[in-house]
């Protein structure tokens, strides 16, 4: 049985007589649910989670629920964050100032301290369309900001709407003390909410051109320096800023099976921050750059979003859909008058 985003179902099944019948369902986009059913009960194999590619343990179904999506920022006051090193996918985005800050998704995923927690851009809503009805938590935003959100097709678990879901820290400075969990914003959604659709491709092997990678180098600004270094111990890309090492509340180190490397085009907004910094403008259709690593190499090759409601694809300079290796993605928005470096493993 094969199944892929593109919706290609291979399936076998014994009719009445003891004849076997075998047939190849294609389907444009994204496949019925009703057929996704029929695939995993003749095939036996457990739905995998769509933000992750892997099997739950105990070969256990994915569970049918909504994406939660959460704001977390990145400023040096906010870290160590917490429960970032849970998350399925976080999407780097640039934001004033030369800062970043992380829009962290759970699906199959779970952590009890999130944080901290802070406001909504323009970006967000934008980069979640693709993944169904998804929840979001997040500490507020400028008025044009949140006009784009309720416009959106996401449940708003803003601070000032799922009140009881937050608590502050004593113990850190504001603004960078509010915290959530994954159960407590769930449970202010009331069930509301849709499962995401097939986003991603995935697979533990490419056998297209690619190099090997040692280390890339992305200097959003002196605040916000990324470095992800490929540990062949820990078999996963490590993240750092500058030469410091990016580790959570918990002390683990920030860490990503795959790493896409986004170049983006961003100017600057017409929103300005307390200090009159622009919030940056940041296009996420069209077509672009990238750089995927994954496996200790990097695949160069293109984006691709026609529409805000599409999934990105990627695709290497062959024209090869790029899969995603099974496990947790980090997605840099990288804008394009910033060059990354790749450096080589020998």
């Amino acid at each position: 049985m094969a199944l892929t985003r593109r919706g290609k179902v291979v399936i076998g099944a014994v009719a009445a007589g003891g004849v076997v019948l075998v047939g190849i369902l294609a389907f444009p986009g994204h496949v019925p649910d009703a057929v996704r059913e029929i695939v995993r009960t003749v095939t036996g194999e457990p739905e995998p989670c769509p933000l992750t590619g892997e099997i739950r343990g105990g070969g256990k179904d994915a569970p049918t629920r909504p994406v939660l999506a959460v704001k977390i920022e990145n400023s040096p006051e906010a870290r160590p964050q917490s429960g970032i090193e849970h998350a399925e996918v976080v999407i780097e985005e640039p934001v004033e100032g030369g800062l970043t800050r992380f829009i962290a998704l759970y699906q199959c995923r779970s952590t009890e301290r999130l944080g901290p927690v802070r406001s909504a851009r323009l970006t967000d809503p934008d980069a979640l369309e693709p993944f169904g009805r998804p929840l979001f938590g997040y500490a507020g935003g400028a008025r044009r900001v949140k006009e784009a959100i309720e416009a959106a097709d996401l449940v708003d678990l803003s601070y000032l709407i799922a009140v009881d879901a937050y608590e502050r820290d004593e113990s850190r400075s504001a603004p960078h003390n509010l915290y959530s969990s994954t159960g407590a914003l769930r449970r202010s959604a009331h069930g509301e909410g849709e499962p995401p659709p097939e986003v991603f491709v995935f697979s533990e092997t490419f056998e297209g051109k690619s190099r090997r990678a040692r280390a890339a180098h992305l200097p959003f600004s002196s605040a916000s320096d990324v470095f992800w270094m490929w540990s062949q111990r820990s078999d996963a890309w490590l993240r750092s800023h500058g030469s410091e090492p990016h580790v959570s509340e918990s002390g683990g180190r920030i860490s990503a099976d795959t790493v896409v490397v986004m170049h983006v085009q961003v100017a600057p907004g017409t929103i300005l921050d307390a200090a009159g910094n622009a919030s940056p403008d940041v296009t996420l259709t069209g077509s672009g750059r990238v750089w995927i690593l994954r496996d200790g190499r990097v695949v160069r090759g293109r984006w691709e979003r026609p529409t805000l409601a599409d999934p990105t694809r990627f695709f290497s300079k062959d024209g090869e859909e790029i899969p995603l290796r099974p496990g947790a993605t980090w997605i840099e928005l990288l804008p394009t008058d910033i060059e990354p470096t790749i450096t080589a493993r020998v």
